[in-house]
């Protein structure tokens, strides 16, 4: 009787929760894709030989880069690393094995020591809670001094936001005037640190690629260059402001690979340059590369709730008159995705990644509570996992799945599927047969721990019906992670959205990592991207060669969406935090450029003013009709499109957000998609979109060019991005006026080979170009 009873328990995990991995061998190559660089952000970091060898069991020597005391820990292959005043700004880790040798970039990230310090001492007690602490309070308790309250904090150069808690109460810090708006009608204090910004720091440009030689310049003598091709440290040749260097001759054995490029001074750390390789040549042609080239990758998410129904016999919503309409399954579904693959939608509008909403069987009932007005919700989303591995009946079956997967290939389209890790749905067999493996609901003053977002991350729920799950215990990794693989060795998908990342324990990313290196074979290695809404430095934590290729890059959507849709916030903003951006995850990072996605109100219904900054636009959205507002603000969606598809990163739409599609807050930002009948506005931001896409995708300077600030005003930007003797310069005009912009560049040279992609007439006077451009509008110039 019992072991019936154990063989039933086992059966039910693995219907919740679990899928054994499939062994396979792994090739030749013992480091999978490119060496993420190992990033000294404080004083002590952890270093995983595993995050770059796939078995550190062929570690035969470490070499640590002077600067650096190493002290192996109990786990193999671990190693804790404490930096001195002697590490240089760039450096290398050397790792041996029997056959090869790799080299690893360490990047050291000055860091200058702050204070914060309130001079009244009728406090009882201050906290302090920013990005400089991941907006965790219970990490920065002020101490009282004779002079007041004071923190100090360990901080690289750049921009941070904060506010104190005085207490009890959250508040702006009473003694710096400097703020920024929260886009959420509230101010954070703003501290500067430093004086980081691009044009006081060395800068790299690939000038002429002749045969196996490459070379390039710096606008400042550099202490120090490093070149790699591929995991391997290669020779350079520095002559004052000119770097040389040979493609070796083994790259020619392979089809893609990589060199990279970076230097430094006494100022700083440069940009780097990445450079593909097609059998040892400099790839110059954009049609060499295919979907599996990352940086080619444009993304579109659809909810498929809300997308397309194309089997309305799987329609299925719950019967609960406690449920709104707003909050219930709508009826799209796997099907209507594959109508629009089939169709040639995706391929028209220019995208090449497909990202679907989780597809995991959800609740039959009616779950949550919303007040004004009264509503409970349905799993329609697809967040609440009942199982880990089964796909829910409402969005169709396993062979729809496979037929989407075949045709997007067929069409050199990846798909990713969003995957939960974090939490289960209480009914879920994970939770039903393991309760254990959950954290605790409540905190040791026994009040609940639902929604401590950076109090408590790693153990937080979402809601009461929703266990997190304990990933800091192998024993719930294993199983996890075995689920995840299942998608990839069952349905060929091309890697995962991960939901709530930084709630999630970093065990879980790299078990999750090594498997899909060993399933895969790095042949191709699948792409995964998370979700973390915090600090640069949080989000960048997540981000290496043993977890996450990026992550969606929020401070620069925050950033964004404030300065498009305002014409009182300046470029300024915008440009700095890019720039932080930049100097975290790299000049060629994976992060997303979102559009939007299913926990924002609209963009364009802030921007036509449907919807205002300082209101709650869930509440808003149950309310009232929220509509475009001023048609201009198609005109400044348009801008937000532009910078995402020109930026460095993968450009990221979130359905509807192609043609001005409108809505508040979840759900009201989940409406259904339209296809037809579009009006004219919502035709020319689709026919815009179509353009730009297919305009990055054959333009290697926005797929692998160096990125460079050229103009700056409140108003008005200018960024060019260059490959080699190919230049874009990308120029925006946010105001409601016509604007001139005049600026200075060495490619100018006379106006020879310029074209505008909108037509935008200008004139040229030997590097000096002049340009007037409409009341919320742009021009992309191309060079060549």
């Amino acid at each position: 009787m019992k072991k019936a009873i154990l063989l039933i328990s086992i059966v039910t995990i693995f219907l919740g929760c679990r899928e054994e991995a499939k062994k396979s061998l792994l090739p030749g190559n013992e480091i999978c894709g490119l060496a993420s660089p190992v990033n000294f952000t404080g004083d002590t970091i952890t270093f995983y030989v595993g995050d770059y060898l796939t078995d550190p069991n062929l570690l035969k020597k470490i070499r640590f880069p002077e600067g650096v005391t190493s002290t192996k820990m109990d786990q193999k292959g671990v190693y804790q690393l404490i930096k001195s005043e002697e590490l240089k700004a760039l450096s290398a880790i050397q790792l041996t094995t029997p056959e090869h040798s790799y080299d690893i970039l360490v990047k050291n990230f000055r860091q200058e020591k702050v204070y914060i310090h309130l001079p009244d001492k009728s406090y009882d007690e201050v906290k302090v809670r920013g990005n400089l602490n991941f907006w965790n309070a219970r990490m920065s308790t002020m101490h009282k001094t004779d002079t007041g309250w004071t923190e100090e904090f360990q901080l690289s150069p750049g921009e941070y936001q904060y506010l104190v808690v005085i207490d009890g109460k959250e508040q702006r810090d009473p003694t710096n005037s400097k703020a920024v708006d929260n886009n959420m009608g509230g101010f954070n204090s703003l501290l500067q640190v430093g004086n980081f910004k691009q044009e006081n720091l060395p800068f790299i440009s690939s000038v002429s690629a002749q045969g196996e030689t490459l070379n390039f310049e710096s606008s400042m003598k550099l202490d120090e260059v490093f070149a790699f091709w591929q995991n391997k440290k290669i020779e350079t040749k520095v002559k004052t402001n000119v770097i040389q260097l040979e493609i070796p001759a083994e790259a020619k054995q392979l089809g893609r690979s990589f060199i990279r490029v970076s230097g430094y001074n006494q100022a700083g750390v440069s940009n780097d340059l990445l450079i593909p390789l097609e059998k040892g040549e400099v790839v110059m042609d954009p049609a060499l590369l295919t979907r599996n080239d990352r940086h080619t990758m444009m993304m579109y998410f659809m909810m498929v709730d809300r997308f397309r129904d194309g089997n309305p016999e799987n329609n299925d919503p719950v019967d609960d008159p406690a449920i709104l309409p707003k909050a219930n399954f709508y009826g799209g579904d796997l099907a209507g995705v594959l109508d629009e693959v089939r169709s040639g939608y995706f391929r028209e509008l220019g995208v090449n990644t497909i990202w679907l909403s989780p597809i995991v069987r959800n609740p039959d009932g009616a779950y949550g509570q919303f007040q004004d007005p009264n509503t409970r919700f349905s799993g329609y989303h697809g967040y609440w996992p009942v199982s880990c591995t089964k796909i829910d009946r409402r969005f169709g079956t396993g062979d729809e799945l496979k037929e989407i997967v075949s045709a997007a290939h067929g069409e050199n389209m990846n798909v990713l599927v969003d995957y939960v890790a974090n939490h289960v749905h209480e009914l879920n067999p994970v939770y039903q047969q393991h309760p254990e493996w959950a954290t605790s609901l409540y905190l040791p003053d026994s009040s609940l721990n639902t929604e401590k977002w950076d109090e408590y991350r790693l153990t937080t729920w979402f809601d009461v019906f929703l266990p997190t799950l304990d990933l800091r215990k192998k024993e719930v990794v294993d199983p996890m992670t075995d689920s995840a693989l299942y998608w990839i060795t069952e349905y060929g998908i091309d890697g995962f959205r991960h939901d709530a990342t930084k709630h999630i324990d970093e065990l879980y990313w790299r078990t999750l990592t090594r498997k899909l290196k060993l399933a895969s074979r790095c042949d191709p290695m699948p792409y995964q991207i998370g979700e973390t809404y915090g600090s640069p430095e949080l989000i960048s934590s997540y981000i290496s060669s043993g977890m996450l290729d990026g992550q969606f890059d929020f401070n620069v959507y925050d950033n964004a969406v404030a300065v498009f849709a305002r014409e009182e916030e300046s470029f300024d903003r915008l440009q700095a935090m890019l720039n932080e951006s930049l100097r975290y995850y790299g000049y060629h990072h994976l992060m997303g450029n979102i559009t939007g996605n299913q926990d924002r109100a609209r963009f364009i219904s802030y921007a036509g003013g449907e919807l205002t900054f300082n209101e709650d636009a869930k509440r808003a959205g149950w309310k009232r009709k929220i509509g475009v507002g001023n048609p201009t603000s198609y005109e400044k969606l348009k801008l937000l499109h532009v910078f995402n598809m020109t930026i460095p990163g993968i450009p990221t739409i979130y359905y509807g957000d192609e043609i001005g599609l409108p809505g508040g807050n979840d759900p009201d930002n989940r409406r259904w998609m339209k296809f037809d009948r579009l009006t004219t506005k919502e035709q020319d931001v689709r026919d815009l979109v179509s353009r730009l896409a297919k305009l990055r995708s054959h333009s290697l300077p926005l797929l692998y060019g160096d990125i460079r600030f050229v103009a700056l005003s409140p108003s008005t930007w200018v960024f060019v991005r260059t490959y080699f003797g190919e230049s874009v310069f990308i120029l925006f005009n946010k105001s409601g006026k016509k604007q001139n912009i005049e600026f200075s560049h060495p490619r100018i040279n006379g106006g020879v080979n310029i074209t505008a992609f909108e037509e935008t007439s200008f004139s040229v006077n030997g590097d000096r170009l002049n340009i007037s451009l409409v009341p919320y509008s742009f021009e992309i110039l191309h060079i060549k």
